[in-house]
């Protein structure tokens, strides 16, 4: 298996949004490679200190091995970012990033089977010690769950026509391969000059279901607003419209300063409460120029950043 090498993105708008100082504590929910949490630790040297969580073991290798010029400055987790608040004591961090999505050596490595353009198992874990496979999920769930997971996790216009298409298939031969999914997902809904490969959306949809990065993302958000302290700023990257979605809701909700129940915002019935969040960026901040450049992947990249009150 190559090398676990990966570009980081916007990470001189991330180093703007956390504003790194010597005796900071950072967190890195998903430190990946490490580019972030490198030149995190760097503009925060000489005592700046960063925990970071990774569920894949292959990026925490790389992540020790990129950060060595900091030793007894950072302590690596193989841990959901979800789960910082059992690690990291409440109200102590300066800064919490989460760079969500998959990284370019998940997608690139065959044997991982996040990815359609070459052949690989069907496994889609980040964490390769879970139990659950992508495979696993297109051969034991229902229609019904299998078209609910492709519409809501990814958008698939067509969802109920490709779950009950892969019920007749896995019967005669069960999923074990991307290729195989791909290759039935091609025949039904025919490329015919389309920019985008017709799977792009039902390979999202498994890899975010095998995961559970939606329930990952909320309860994480609601653990890195625990663990910043009163003017701690807290980073978010997202690369597709769910997950900008959840990130904006958890913006909205805790930098209102009054609560209220049920579906609709009544002003009478509006409950007084103190703000915990305040925007930093009025819109979402997107890869310049040069990055789209140099980095393709980052085109979908954006970030959104909220300091604690």
């Amino acid at each position: 298996m190559p090398a676990f090498i990966h570009k980081s993105v916007l990470l001189t708008e991330v180093l703007e949004a956390l504003t790194p100082k010597p005796n900071g504590l950072y967190v890195d929910g998903t430190v990946g490679g490490a580019g972030h949490a490198a030149a995190i630790l760097k503009a925060s040297s000489p005592t700046g200190r960063l925990l970071g969580f990774d569920r894949d073991g292959e990026a925490l290798e790389a992540a020790k091995a990129r950060l060595g010029e900091f030793v007894g400055r950072f302590e690596l987790r193989h841990a959901n970012f979800a789960e910082m608040g059992q690690w990291v004591e409440k109200e102590s961090c300066d800064g919490v990033l989460l760079d969500l999505g998959v990284s370019s050596p998940q997608l690139d490595w065959s044997e991982r089977g996040f990815s359609f353009q070459q052949d690989g198992p069907l496994d889609m874990r980040m964490d390769q010690e879970q139990g659950v496979t992508a495979a696993a999920v297109l051969n034991q769930s229902s229609v019904e769950e299998l078209a609910r997971i492709f519409w809501e996790y990814g958008g698939e216009t067509h969802s109920r026509r490709v779950a009950r298409v892969i019920e007749q298939e896995r019967q005669q031969h069960p999923f074990e391969r991307t290729a195989q999914l791909a290759g039935l997902i091609e025949r039904i809904s025919p490329r015919a000059g389309r920019k985008t490969h017709p799977a792009t959306k039902v390979f999202q949809a498994l890899r975010i279901a095998v995961n559970d990065e939606i329930g990952s993302l909320k309860r994480g958000l609601e653990s890195a607003l625990d663990v910043l302290r009163p003017g701690g700023r807290l980073a978010i990257i997202t690369f597709h419209s769910l997950e900008d979605r959840v990130v904006k809701e958890f913006g909205r909700h805790w930098s209102r300063d009054y609560e209220f129940t049920g579906e609709v915002d009544v002003p009478e019935l509006r409950q007084p409460r103190p703000a915990r969040l305040k925007k930093i960026s009025g819109k979402a901040i997107l890869p310049g120029a040069d990055e789209l450049r140099e980095n393709p992947r980052s085109r979908s990249a954006q970030l959104r950043v909220f300091e604690k009150c």
